[in-house]
């Protein structure tokens, strides 16, 4: 599994010469070109990916569904995780990403999925899910994926659901950059 720091991502952005506040734009403008549509399930960052996402005008041509899935309720209910994965593995979790992103895929169609689950802070870490840690799920035509994200126990709490989501974003737009021209 891939694992980015809040370092990388930003690295990542600056290398492919996208700036982080036009990374919702970028991303609706790819999936247009592209005839695709994409749909989220967020946890740790309350809904900021389909927020951004629908802060650009026409946006209904690319997106139909963002679930904010919070509670573990939710997750199982609408996203159909499996309760054994949120049980043995927790919500922070890869497998739970996997699943999230599974779920809202088959709820909305959409061509690309993105979850994420994560510890924004500045509660709630432990030693072996420490604050900063975020699992972004990818659901794709193929393929289903997880990506691990360090994003620092010392960072505020905006910060960590800032990077996730960009990280979020930035999968978005590569993710449609994989699909052939329709």
């Amino acid at each position: 599994m891939v694992t980015l720091t809040a370092a990388d991502i930003l690295a990542l952005l600056h290398k492919n010469g996208i700036e982080p506040s036009t990374l919702e734009e970028e991303a609706v403008s790819r999936l247009r070109e592209k005839h695709l549509t994409v749909a989220t399930a967020e946890s740790c960052t309350g809904g900021m990916v389909s927020e951004r996402i629908t802060r650009v005008s026409g946006a209904s041509e690319v997106f139909g569904c963002g679930v904010c899935s919070y509670s573990n309720e939710i997750k199982e209910k609408l996203l159909g995780v499996q309760h054994d994965t949120l049980t043995v593995l927790g919500a922070v979790s890869a497998e739970t990403a996997i699943q999230m992103a599974e779920g809202v895929k088959k709820l909305s169609g959409a061509d690309i999925t993105v979850s994420l689950t994560g510890i924004a802070g500045p509660t709630g870490g432990t030693a072996e899910k420490p604050v900063g840690l975020v699992y972004m799920g990818v659901c794709n035509e193929t393929d289903a994926y997880a990506v691990k994200l360090q994003l620092g126990e010392d960072k505020p709490r905006e910060v960590i659901r800032t990077l996730a989501a960009a990280a979020a974003l930035f999968t978005v737009i590569e993710e449609a950059h994989k699909y052939i021209e329709s």
